[in-house]
């Protein structure tokens, strides 16, 4: 069930399967992490998810990328190379925030092992994060080395896990349960048809901010506590709401230069307000975009030729009068991956018995109108 299957209303034109994956070449695996333990305290609620942009062949090969923190309450692994050089060589990790360094060492032994020619140089590997620590114990040594590596061994093509799957399986979203959303775009320009994918792992916002297609929600669970709204088992004390952080990956086939991938991660945080959130101080809100186009240009791995015998690298590149086009993309597939984050869905109870409820569909069609 995704939130097109209520009949909720959605602008634009979504690609075959409605996903990041869309974008051709772009493959995502997951590996996810539920055990219960004789010691609720300890309950796993987690897991890892990996993005490849150009698949397990094209790990190595640059790409533009573009990176956006609306908020740093979170961390992204690699940002300074990818500033720096304008450049993305994937793949992209995305899991809770205490496996992050592991997630990082993962992808370092996948790499020495299945891609030798790339350790013997340096990896800066890309690993995101958002707080699972309502559900999951967060500070067990739940997620391996392994795990990372069997993640991106998993990753294909075609429809995509949402909501309870991969890094995203103890995330909470508005109040209710969250986790992963994809959606995707299909854009007209220069004569060709490009499209543009988006994948988020949501994991903010509280019930009073959230809004469906303009319309307020709310609170439509209350026997269920917010996640977000009171953490005093926690840090006795309240925690303001909107608690959280956002991972979104954006992944478009369209020829652009690093500095328009920025543009189109900038853009983001507009698909993410019109489902509500004014962006907590409290929520890490860190996006990644790149361009499976110009693949090889930005290449920095050690010269293999003297610097006099270096060959210039050409791109394409869409025009900057033509961006607007992708930008509306880009902000419509956020908001209905942030939708179906959360209408794909269902309650988990977690450590100590904790509760995330899922966001109820029939109330949800109720205040739509839908029914």
């Amino acid at each position: 069930m995704r939130a097109r299957d209520l009949g909720i209303g959605l602008s634009g034109t979504p690609g075959p399967i409605n996903a990041i994956t869309d974008v051709p070449g772009v493959e995502v695996g997951m590996v996810t992490l539920v055990e219960d333990r004789a010691d609720a305290s300890e309950a796993v609620r987690t897991g890892v998810t990996a993005v490849l942009p150009l698949g397990r062949q094209g790990v190595g090969t640059s790409m533009p990328a573009g990176l956006f923190s609306l908020n740093g309450n979170g961390e992204m692994t690699g940002a300074h190379w990818i500033h720096e050089t304008g450049s993305l060589t994937g793949p992209v990790m995305v899991t809770n925030s205490h496996a992050v360094g592991t997630v990082h060492r993962g992808v370092i032994d996948w790499t020495a092992t299945h891609r030798p020619d790339l350790a013997t140089e340096w990896l800066l590997p890309v690993v995101g994060e958002t707080w699972d620590g309502y559900l999951n114990s967060i500070n067990l040594p739940s997620v391996t080395t392994a795990h990372a590596g069997e993640a991106i061994d998993a990753a294909i093509s075609g429809p995509v896990a949402e909501g309870s799957a991969g890094g995203g399986t103890g995330m909470n979203c508005y109040g209710y349960k969250g986790g992963n959303g994809t959606a995707s775009r299909e854009v007209h320009l220069a004569g060709s048809t490009w499209t543009v994918g988006a994948f988020l792992q949501c994991n903010f916002g509280s019930r009073d901010e959230l809004v469906v297609t303009g319309v307020r929600i709310g609170e439509v669970a209350p026997q269920y506590p917010d996640p977000f709204a009171d953490l005093g088992w926690l840090a006795r004390e309240r925690t303001p709401s909107g608690a959280g952080s956002v991972i979104a990956l954006i992944a478009t086939d369209a020829p652009l230069t690093s500095h328009q991938c920025q543009a189109l991660a900038r853009r983001v945080p507009l698909g993410l307000a019109r489902t509500g959130t004014t962006g907590s101080h409290f929520s890490g809100d860190v996006f990644l975009a790149f361009s499976t186009a110009n693949t090889g240009v930005l290449d920095s791995r050690f010269p293999r030729v003297p610097t006099e015998d270096a060959v210039l690298g050409t791109m394409r590149v869409l025009p900057w009068n033509c961006m607007d086009d992708l930008y509306t993309a880009t902000v419509q597939a956020v908001e209905e991956a942030v939708l179906n984050a959360l209408v794909s869905n269902s309650d988990m109870v977690g450590r100590g018995g904790r509760r995330s409820v899922a966001l109820p569909h029939d109330v949800l069609r109720e205040r739509l109108d839908l029914t």
